[in-house]
């Protein structure tokens, strides 16, 4: 099972009403559940660890999870209440409200984290539950319990309207960088990450001495890049699409190559610290071709196998 731990919660997205005017309308979301939503679609043994409320919007994302064959055994289950994150559309440009606080997925602490079976062979990390406490020192802590056993995957996913600490974010983002085998970055996430003059290309050789065996450094439409092993590197480009929208492109092709490593074998420690060119490259480009259909319609709804 690929594990993905991070956040769940309620986007609340303006629609038009019959009277006339704007309601706001719940939809399931959040960076990690969109990639496990798309594993789970994409035929991968997916689950989900998260903290997820009892109450009526903790149901609808239980029940979305399941019904693109997520399991949720191993998130932990409260009373608190689910988070909630208000959308506001100008000029296509969308700014949000969170009610975050005391929520069911921040205030999970490391007393509350499973232990895991041995089905679970990888995990997957990133997304603003790295960026909230508490709940983001027990991922940090989960990942570093876990991490020496099984593959992580991370996508730190910066934004930096989230981040309260700076110098405690970037503390427990070079712990988990340390377990990881894959990290993915954009450009921008890069650039907050190693400040300075030099270019791409000299950065992810500094995030990969941190820890990891593959960076990943996405560039929007201009495609990806995986730096690996001495010096090497491969590139595939985006799959050209019109685009509707970009929202849960990154989460999907996350797992797009996720379950392309784990479809050929791939996705373990010893795996991915020696992989070839070729095994790089179709899950890269497995990634792209998963994440073409998710911009080219509305939200973040990733394709079924099927589709693909």
């Amino acid at each position: 099972m690929i594990l993905c731990c991070g956040e769940a919660l309620i986007d609340m997205i303006p629609t038009p009403t019959v009277a006339g005017g704007e309601a706001f309308a719940p939809h399931s979301g959040g960076a990690i559940f969109n990639t496990a939503i798309a594993l789970g679609r994409l035929g991968c043994n997916a689950g989900m660890l998260t903290g997820l409320s009892d109450d009526l919007f903790g149901q609808q994302l239980r029940q979305t999870l399941a019904d693109s064959r997520v399991d949720t055994a191993l998130s932990i289950t409260s009373n608190r209440p689910t988070t909630l994150a208000f959308v506001r559309l100008s000029n296509g440009h969308a700014t949000y409200t969170f009610y975050d606080e005391n929520s069911a997925g921040r205030m999970i602490t490391p007393d509350d984290l499973p232990m895991l079976p041995q089905s679970v062979s990888a995990l997957y990390f990133g997304g603003i539950s790295l960026a909230c406490e508490p709940g983001a020192e027990t991922y940090a802590t989960f990942a570093e319990r876990e991490g020496s056993s099984r593959a992580v995957m991370l996508d730190p996913n910066i934004r930096p309207g989230f981040i309260r600490d700076e110098t405690a974010y970037r503390a427990r983002i070079q712990r988990m960088l340390g377990v990881a085998d894959i990290v993915k970055v954009s450009d921008d996430d890069l650039n907050w990450l190693m400040p300075g003059s030099d270019d791409l290309v000299a950065k992810a050789g500094m995030l990969r001495a941190q820890g990891p065996s593959i960076v990943i450094v996405t560039r929007g439409g201009d495609g990806a890049t995986a730096y690996f092993g001495d010096g090497e590197s491969v590139s595939v480009a985006a799959e050209k699409v019109t685009v509707v929208d970009t929202v849960g492109a990154g989460d999907t092709f996350n797992a797009g190559v996720m379950a392309s490593l784990e479809q050929n074998g791939l996705l373990s420690k010893s795996a991915m610290a020696n992989l070839t060119t070729e095994a790089l490259r179709d899950a890269l480009a497995f990634g792209a071709k998963v994440a073409a259909v998710t911009v080219s319609r509305a939200g973040a709804n990733p394709p079924w196998a099927r589709e693909l």
